[in-house]
């Protein structure tokens, strides 16, 4: 069990930075540029981004995140259960759940339009900031669950 918590533990740190470094530079950098320019980089991110490098992390975490919870459950008393479940069900909903019911929607949608078009530049004017929004909650519920599957293996 400690070894699956490691592994969740450090997977969600890594994921918290990735989500990270989209809040604070990706995203900042995006908006400074004129729409179609904007749309067209962004686009092209949510292309390379689906990788082994980062959906084998990503996507592998959220099954781990739900298991090592539920097991938790089962042995609630004893000392660190609280915090794997807590782990789990913020990595799984918090993260995976979020990025799958707030951002790639908004991907998919971006994705249909023509960053030279107007409702290319429409779509952008919401996007920036919706997605950001987003991404800060995946970026936190990342950072606690990983703070929260290493205080199991502290206790």
């Amino acid at each position: 069990m400690d070894a699956l918590l490691c592994i969740a533990g450090l997977g969600s740190a890594l994921i918290a930075g990735v989500f990270f470094a989209f809040s604070v530079c990706v995203m900042r950098a995006l908006a400074a540029q004129p729409p179609a320019h904007g749309i067209a980089v962004m686009q092209s991110i949510n292309t390379v981004i689906l990788n082994r490098w980062f959906l084998v992390p990503f996507v592998g975490l959220a099954p781990l995140a739900v298991m090592l919870a539920v097991a938790a459950s089962w042995r609630w008393g004893e000392p660190g259960a609280p915090f794997v479940v807590a782990g789990g069900l913020l990595y799984a909903i918090g993260s995976f759940g979020v990025t799958m019911r707030c951002n790639v929607p908004r991907n998919q949608a971006l994705a249909a339009v023509s960053a030279h078009s107007d409702e290319g530049a429409r779509l952008w004017s919401g996007y920036i900031d919706v997605w950001t929004r987003w991404n800060h909650v995946r970026t936190v519920a990342s950072l606690l669950a990983a703070a929260a599957f290493i205080s199991a293996l502290m206790h």
